[in-house]
């Protein structure tokens, strides 16, 4: 059984037009792996494509095996290597909708789902909706709730970033 759980990065004082840019942006991307680099070695933009059509991003995140809980490391015999891949909608209104998925060669699992960009009474927020699945016996579960709270930290530490991008890029007047 697969589990699920939201997050939501809120960015207060920046629009969804504001936010959008910076995805958008080979920049941003850059910037953002390069702060990821902090928590895991190997984080790299593999493509984005920005235009009236949406954006399409693919990210590779390299995790070296002894950087991996224990209970991974059992199943992992290499570095992790996950690739991520988000997608949104075109910028027309306020409200954005988009998807993500992460995959990791012959992994024993999936992980994806759904996102969100609207506005709020004091900026915007994005909000994840995702789903972890494995599929291993007995320590699928184990898994997929590591993975999911790893998933929080990650997405924090990006919202982290964003917000500081979005002041240094548009600042408050």
């Amino acid at each position: 059984m697969a589990r699920r759980l939201d997050y939501s990065a809120r960015y207060p004082l920046h629009t969804t037009k504001e936010v959008y840019a910076a995805l958008s942006s080979r920049d941003y991307w850059d910037a953002r792996m390069a702060e990821m680099r902090k928590y895991s070695p190997g984080n790299e933009v593999a493509h984005l494509e920005a235009g009236d059509g949406g954006i399409d991003i693919e990210l590779h995140h390299i995790l070296p095996r002894d950087m991996l809980p224990e209970i991974a490391q059992a199943v992992m015999r290499k570095d992790m290597i996950i690739t991520r891949k988000e997608s949104y909608g075109p910028f027309g209104s306020e409200e954005i909708t988009g998807k993500y998925s992460a995959s990791i060669p012959a992994g024993p699992g999936s992980l994806g789902g759904t996102i969100r960009l609207f506005p709020t009474d004091t900026g915007c927020t994005m909000r994840f909706s995702s789903e972890a699945k494995v599929f291993i016996p007995m320590v699928g579960p184990r898994l997929e709730q590591l993975m999911l709270v790893n998933l929080i930290d990650l997405f924090r530490a990006e919202a982290e970033f964003t917000v500081q991008w979005l002041d240094d890029h548009h600042p408050i007047s």
